[in-house]
């Protein structure tokens, strides 16, 4: 890997986020994590990932997390009240998220990371 900084939205309590991290440790690679449950992302930081990902909003969302069942189940939510949930529940965000150079990939296998190189 090189030594371009990726960024990591991390959910210390999910074991592919921590994966994704030991992944970049074991790579030596240079990362900034965000543990996004701690520093919640605003409406404009998750449009940006959902174009640096290059899916749509739906795509994004766990759907089977209490938070999707009790208010987004049986819905078809449009893209911007998908991305207001996420804001408001920010649980339903799939996770690790890595960035690099414009890119984004959600990190479940975490060899998916190695495309971003």
């Amino acid at each position: 890997m090189s030594n371009k900084k990726y960024t990591v939205y991390h959910n210390n309590r999910c074991s592919k986020s921590r994966s994704a991290l030991a992944y970049l440790d074991d790579q030596k690679a240079d990362y900034e994590v965000i543990e996004y449950l701690k520093t919640p992302l605003d409406s404009s930081e998750i449009t940006d990932l959902l174009a640096q990902l290059n899916i749509p909003a739906s795509e994004l969302i766990r759907k089977g997390e209490p938070e999707f069942k009790e208010h987004f189940q049986g819905k078809k939510p449009t893209e911007k009240e998908w991305i207001d949930a996420m804001v408001k529940f920010p649980k339903l965000i799939e996770r690790p998220i890595i960035v690099r150079n414009g890119k984004a990939i959600i990190g479940r296998p975490v060899e998916k990371i190695g495309e971003l190189d």
